[in-house]
């Protein structure tokens, strides 16, 4: 930040709504003035009375004054002696004096450790080594290039049972999560909500800090240092962010200045009844220039690689989750929320001109068209979204006894109808794993050895299928207890041995698999990288179909039995002569299987199947997934 402060450009942008690195400027910024060290800090609040700052360095009491700049409605001011390190807030008083609180900072970048709730005064430096990665980005980050996504809370992934179950910090996951992803073969890792948020059990979803990284793994450089480390092992780094709505703690952005400042004063539009939480008022410009400026300040001072933007459906829509007369409907009478709308596009359209080398990822549940296509082809300007119909269909049907999966087939081959109308993650996410549903492998019915049968076969439909790969923690080991975020994952499993070392391995040769055939990863977007074989043999409950590189190269067949029964004598059509290898099979021992296969491949006959000259005659593993490729 210069000595000046708020420049006239700032003030213009930031009432216009286009504002994109508001952070620079406002805030709390260690600087001099008038050869004085102490700090400068700007806070938006219009309607109040009187601002100050009050902390460490006046004994939170006789604030320092703040002024009012012209009509912009933010309060700024230099206050001598004031250093790094110093905790502050700004207290807010109206007019009249019947008002009076101590609100953190909205753009404080370091905050005190839960649960005090104080803003802290911080001059971050980081010596970045990371320059091969940010170079490469764009290539690695292409749609066509893998995408494989290891999601992580950060305060259970690994704690510390020595020292009072404590959570990993930032820098330790540096040296303990980024080596299990690395040989994991992920190529992301994806991190649920970071900024500072004072209730834990909220996983990070309901903000305060927005533009501070939780104290309660350590600071702002610690976090860039994880950031660092990952890209340094060839790692990607997605934040969960939640621009959909913020807590009513008193100390963050509600009834800020006393008024319905950052949310809207209408119960029917400024609050989600069902999170007990308030919205954002997206028509406001000056919020507008707050959330686009949040969402560049990860990408501009973490170097992060995407943002994965969560319950967007929330946000379209004005009934979402509301009864009749609890909404607002829009100038047309729909329920459609223009104003946010409209700062979404801005927002998508924002971030991929400074950056078009990451990823903006919706979390939409709903069939709003076009959500990951370009904004002047009328979409919402995200890169990709989140299939969650996939994720439901796929876990309800795995949830049958194999004897009745054959009456539900539609439930596995109904994606193939959309698939290719958004650019699309296919998730399996901690949304699946908590509030009683269990662990992927709970859910998966059998004794034991099926349900790992039937988890294998999951993760082989998942990596098989077109799109983005994402899984959440303890999944890759087939953890049995779902997710608990106040304790660890339950790490003696993979350490004691099979099957959950097995499932470890499974993954890993999935992930390899998917990152080194052209096959796999080419046509994860595009309709020419898939190709039904048989989507009707019900009756057996097998899908077969073929993965193809949009633009020609070896295609991989894709053959998966859900039923228990191996299958003699399967005759599956192709297009290419000679022998087909088998690249990988669920089944195989290695992964804690029975072994049934196919020997390592069979060649193809000289008999037509499935409309196509060729067929493979293979053996079909129980509950088993099988990978063939021409040699």
């Amino acid at each position: 930040m210069n000595e000046s402060g708020l420049g006239d450009v700032d003030l213009h942008l930031f009432a216009e709504g286009t504002h994109a690195r508001l952070y620079e400027t406002m805030g709390a910024h260690v600087a001099s003035q008038d050869g004085r060290q102490g700090t400068r800090f700007a806070v938006w609040a219009p309607n109040a009375g009187r601002v100050g700052v009050v902390g460490d360095f006046n004994q939170w009491s006789n604030p320092y004054p703040l002024s009012p700049r012209s009509s912009s409605g933010i309060w700024e001011g230099f206050v001598p002696g004031v250093h790094a390190g110093d905790r502050y807030k700004f207290r807010i008083e109206s007019g009249d004096g019947s008002y009076r609180v101590d609100k953190a900072d909205p753009f404080a970048f370091h905050a005190e450790v839960p649960p005090g709730t104080a803003s802290v005064v911080t001059a971050t430096h980081f010596a970045w080594r990371d320059g091969d990665w940010m170079s490469h980005r764009g290539e690695r980050q292409k749609l066509t290039s893998p995408m494989s996504i290891y999601e992580v809370h950060v305060g259970s992934w690994m704690r510390s049972p020595d020292e009072g179950n404590r959570p990993s910090t930032y820098r330790e996951l540096a040296h303990r999560l980024v080596p299990h992803v690395r040989d994991a073969g992920f190529t992301h890792i994806e991190l649920m909500p970071i900024m500072e948020h004072p209730f834990y059990g909220s996983w990070g979803y309901q903000v305060t800090g927005y533009f501070a990284p939780s104290s309660r793994y350590g600071r702002p450089e610690d976090l860039m240092y994880l950031v660092d480390e990952c890209h340094r092992n060839g790692i990607g780094v997605v934040l969960d962010w939640t621009p959909a709505h913020f807590p009513t703690d008193e100390h963050g952005l509600i009834y800020f200045d006393g008024t319905h400042l950052f949310e809207h004063a209408d119960p029917r539009q400024g609050m989600h009844a069902e999170w007990g939480s308030a919205v954002f008022n997206y028509g406001r410009n000056e919020v507008r220039s707050f959330l686009t400026s949040n969402a560049v300040y990860w990408l501009d001072k973490f170097h992060v690689d995407g943002l994965r933007v969560d319950a967007v459906a929330s946000m379209l829509y004005l009934d979402y989750a509301r009864k009749s007369g609890e909404w607002i409907p829009n100038q047309y009478g729909g329920n459609e929320n223009l104003e946010a709308l409209s700062f979404l596009r801005h927002c998508n359209a924002t971030v991929y001109a400074l950056y078009p080398d990451v990823h903006v990822i919706a979390e939409e549940s709903t069939a709003w068209p076009l959500v990951s296509r370009p904004i002047y082809a009328g979409g919402l300007g995200y890169g990709l979204k989140w299939d969650m119909g996939w994720m439901h269909d796929t876990l309800a049907y795995l949830a049958h006894d194999p004897i009745h999966r054959s009456h539900h087939h539609h439930e596995l081959t109904f994606r193939a109808v959309y698939a290719f109308n958004e650019n699309f993650v296919m998730p399996l996410s901690h949304d699946e794993v908590v509030y009683g549903k269990g662990s992927l492998l709970a859910k998966m019915p059998g004794d034991t050895w099926q349900k790992f049968a039937n988890l294998r076969l999951l993760y082989a439909y998942q990596w098989s299928q077109p799109g983005k790969k994402l899984l959440f923690m303890g999944g890759e080991f087939a953890q049995w207890n779902e997710w608990n975020h106040e304790s660890s994952l339950d790490w003696h499993l993979p350490e004691s041995g099979a099957p959950h070392r097995q499932m470890q391995l499974l993954v890993g040769e999935l992930n390899k698999l998917y990152r080194e055939a052209p096959s796999m990863h080419l046509g994860d977007l595009d309709g020419r990288g898939f190709a039904w074989v048989d989507a009707n043999d019900s009756a057996n409950a097998v899908l077969s179909y073929l993965r193809l590189a949009p633009e020609g190269g070896k295609p991989m067949l894709v053959v998966l039995n859900f039923t228990p029964t191996p299958r003699s004598n399967y005759r599956v059509g192709v297009d290419l002569e000679g022998f087909w290898r088998e690249r990988l099979n669920t089944d195989a021992t290695a992964f804690g299987g029975s072994g049934v296969g196919n020997n390592g491949g069979v060649h193809a006959n000289p008999v037509s199947a499935h409309g196509r000259p060729l067929s493979l005659t293979l053996t079909l593993p129980p509950l088993g997934a099988l990978f063939l490729e021409p040699a």
